[in-house]
């Protein structure tokens, strides 16, 4: 990758908001998108009026009305009174990072010097009405923004973790990895989340608790999914030279990964890597900075596999290394070498969906982490996504 000038090195992350994370909230989805995101541009130092760019992942317009994206830009922007020079949302990006990574080329291009990006999820509202949350319907009809799953359907694939068991017993088969290496992931966040107040289970795990949870779609157990939660966290985006005279200390977007140089298709191959290699390749030739220097990585852990696998494929680990990496849990740990999703991510501190991995990397960076805080958090990752979709954020506090 041969350019002159990297870009996203001109936006810094300001300021910072989450809503409460409730399994259900009392709150309508509005309401939680409202708290998180004014929350942030208090944090920002700014006022709405300030706000001239908004984006969001995956906006409503493929999910209308659906738990998974109840609230679009257009909707956000109204309800906060917002006049802004530019928006955007949509589910074809770089994953659940799409808003931050759009947000930040809105602001180097010029078109704006304030971005507020958000998410919102209400899932566990909508399991709470139906527990079928009309998924089927919509895989089947082609509702959910993918063909791909209409020629998945036919062979009873109605869910994500039978895509994903397949990628953990291909790498259980190619690289001897092990449901106990595994199990670290699931044991490290519930570890971290009971330090969290806002999340969902806090009550200790142990390595026996995981290895009887019930299977779900072999090699993958309960413990291995994430959890259904009510919730919206939002992020403020500023021009850099304008950041430094905002209260919080600028956190530099130092690279961004949003590589897709694979097929569109949860069928990668090797089933032993997504999509993701390339966002980690990407991510990495436009820094100075490796792998070693990082404090902490926010790790997606929509199941814990493919936490391992951005692991390997962001380069903290070798190919195939990923359970050996993390076997006995010591590694990633609080006291780790490279201690990861410290907010319980979302196996235990509730499924946010993306821009909680990059909100927990700023409160680390800002030492605001209370009990969970670590010694020395100064550069972080954040990543996310699975299958086909995916993107990467490297973070250094200014």
């Amino acid at each position: 990758m041969n350019f002159d000038r990297f870009y996203e090195k001109d936006v810094a992350i300001t300021g910072i908001g989450q809503s409460e994370v409730g399994r259900p909230s009392q709150k309508t989805a509005s309401q939680l998108t409202a708290d998180a995101c004014l929350e942030a541009i208090r944090d920002a130092g700014l006022n709405p009026t300030d706000i001239d760019g908004i984006a969001c992942w995956p906006g409503d317009h493929n999910n209308a009305g659906d738990s998974f994206s109840p609230i679009g830009s257009h909707a956000a922007a109204t309800m906060l009174g917002l006049k802004v020079n530019w928006y955007g949302g949509g589910y074809e990006g770089p994953g659940p990072l799409a808003g931050i990574i759009n947000g930040a080329m809105a602001i180097a291009t010029g078109l704006c010097r304030h971005v507020l990006v958000f998410r919102t999820i209400t899932e566990s509202s909508a399991r709470l009405v139906s527990k079928s949350a009309s998924a089927l319907t919509n895989k089947t009809q082609g509702r959910d923004g993918s063909y791909m799953w209409r020629w998945y359907t036919p062979f009873n694939v109605y869910s994500a973790i039978n895509l994903i068991a397949i990628f953990a017993q291909r790498h259980f088969h190619e690289y001897g990895t092990t449901s106990e290496q595994l199990a670290q992931i699931a044991l490290t966040c519930r570890a971290n989340a009971a330090l969290n107040p806002k999340a969902v289970f806090r009550d200790p795990m142990t390595l026996g608790d995981y290895m009887s949870s019930r299977m779900i779609s072999t090699p993958l157990r309960m413990f291995d999914c994430d959890v259904h939660c009510d919730a919206s966290t939002a992020i403020v985006l500023s021009r850099s030279d304008i950041a430094r005279d905002q209260p919080n200390p600028p956190i530099r977007i130092e690279a961004i990964g949003s590589a897709l140089n694979v097929p569109y298709s949860w069928d990668q191959l090797p089933l032993t890597e997504m999509a993701t290699r390339g966002v980690g390749e990407m991510m990495w030739a436009r820094t100075d900075l490796t792998p070693e220097d990082v404090d902490t990585a926010q790790l997606y852990d929509g199941f814990s596999i493919l936490t391992l696998i951005w692991l390997e494929n962001l380069g903290f680990c070798e190919r195939g290394e990923g359970g050996r990496f993390i076997e006995g849990g010591a590694r990633i740990s609080r006291e780790g070498t490279l201690p990861i999703n410290t907010n319980g991510g979302q196996l235990s501190g509730g499924r946010t969906h993306g821009l909680g991995y990059v909100h927990e990397a700023c409160s680390q960076l800002w030492k605001r982490a209370g009990q969970r805080q670590l010694k020395k958090a100064d550069i972080a990752v954040a990543a996310a996504g699975g299958g086909p979709l995916g993107g990467s954020l490297l973070l250094v506090r200014d």
